[in-house]
């Protein structure tokens, strides 16, 4: 296959998980992609070699950095951001510094990563911003700053779709529920909780959320703008 022959694709974290399944969709249909990483080097390198991508490592918690990992990738015709982290715990206790970190790598980011990409991007261009189901539903406590955070990418969504539009530039956020990864694995210990919310009883494949990536990416895809884009089995529908 060759959708994205000639493409250049940048993945802000791509190393694990879900984002490596990205990385793999896109060179595996042509693109030349490029991806960061932060604190795994060996993974990063793997993906690089199975793949035949470029890794940078790049810290997604400083701005100047992101911006230019970003500007220094040129003109890109996608931008998939999916660094993210997680915290846990009562708000009451949680650590602000953590809090704030948490805000710098799932909202400035994703932020700062889509205004500087649109910059060089030409008309046709894609930004792809992997958001969470806990964005529209939290059903546990403790994950109140989380929660925000992937909140925040909803409007940021919309409010850069009426920005770029009129250049023909979409951002959309996918909003992936419970998916197998290292950091939620399909037999952790939280699985059962988590699949007694869903319709569909089971964690869902990175490849699954890479190819809804891929269609966001695509030409089918270029009417489609500022909207969420949920892959959750039904998480408490």
């Amino acid at each position: 296959m060759s959708v994205f022959k000639g493409k250049s694709v940048l993945v802000l974290g791509g190393s694990r998980g879900i984002g490596a399944a990205i990385v793999q969709r896109f060179a595996s249909e042509g693109a030349a992609v490029t991806f960061t990483y932060s604190g795994s080097p060996e993974a990063a390198g793997k993906v690089a070699d199975d793949t035949g991508s470029v890794a940078v490592q790049t810290d997604s918690s400083d701005r100047e950095s992101v911006i230019a990992r970003v500007r220094d990738s040129g003109p890109l015709d996608v931008l998939v951001v999916n660094a993210g982290i997680v915290l846990f715990g009562d708000a009451l206790e949680q650590d602000v510094d953590e809090v704030d970190r948490l805000f710098r790598i799932n909202i400035h980011a994703p932020y700062y990563a889509s205004v500087e990409a649109a910059r060089q991007m030409s008309e046709g261009g894609r930004i792809i911003i992997i958001g969470s189901v806990n964005g529209d539903r939290m059903p546990v406590p403790g994950m109140a700053s989380y929660a925000m955070s992937k909140s925040a990418l909803q409007g940021m969504a919309r409010g850069l779709a009426r920005d770029f539009g009129p250049r023909g530039i979409t951002i959309n956020v996918v909003q992936p529920g419970p998916i197998d990864t290292d950091a939620n694995p399909a037999e952790g210990p939280m699985k059962e909780l988590m699949h007694s919310f869903m319709a569909l009883k089971r964690h869902g494949r990175p490849e699954e959320v890479a190819g809804m990536v891929a269609w966001l990416a695509g030409p089918e895809a270029g009417f489609v703008t500022g909207a969420m884009h949920t892959i959750d089995g039904a998480f408490g529908c």
